[in-house]
């Protein structure tokens, strides 16, 4: 460990060469691997398994019995809810080795994963985007849309407070918590105050 500014509860398991920033609190039965990189301010929830070089960027909320594994990189301010699954390899077999083939997961800043979800690898996860409970998705998700169900597909569109957007015939829409407005063009959101 080369920082020693964060909370790490006795049972909990943090191997050599990690990096785990200030503010940072790791609880009960929580194992963080080797070469992992964890940013300030995050919460890893009881009973988290953080594999090798797993990236976690600043305040990310890991809640409990999440696996993240090789292969997944968490931007900041990232939600992973209770019990959501990755996977990093496309074809797992018991009897055949695959830690060559582990595949690239990318959660994009602010983005939310809902409880028991499950992500298949190599599919990155949109900016602000909103994965509900129990989605599996198998295929990548765009920033600040909404996805649910299995195959998860897209329902709408979601504010960076998490709030449904309705767009008018102008392609325009308010946040109702934030009075943000969002701007939609050919099925892409920007954000413009």
């Amino acid at each position: 460990m080369i920082n020693q500014d964060y909370f790490a509860h006795e049972t909990a398991v943090i191997d050599d060469n990690c990096i785990i920033e200030k503010g940072t609190k790791i609880w009960h039965f929580s194992h963080i691997m080797s070469n992992c990189k964890i940013g300030e301010g995050c919460n890893i929830g009881q009973n988290v398994v953080v594999s090798p070089q797993v990236i976690l960027g600043k305040n990310v909320k890991v809640q409990n019995n999440v696996s993240i594994y090789t292969g997944v990189i968490c931007e900041d301010d990232v939600f992973l809810g209770p019990s959501m699954v990755f996977t990093n390899v496309i074809n797992p077999r018991s009897a055949v080795n695959r830690k060559e083939e582990y595949m690239l997961t990318v959660v994009k800043k602010g983005a939310s994963i809902g409880a028991n979800a499950t992500i298949v690898c190599g599919n990155d996860i949109g900016e602000f985007s909103f994965i509900g409970a129990g989605a599996v998705v198998v295929k990548e998700v765009k920033p600040y849309s909404l996805v649910v169900g299995n195959p998860s597909k897209q329902i709408g569109w979601i504010s960076e407070y998490g709030q449904r957007l309705y767009f008018d015939d102008k392609g325009e829409a308010i946040c109702p918590e934030s009075n943000e407005k969002y701007i939609l063009n050919n099925d892409v959101i920007k954000k413009i105050g």
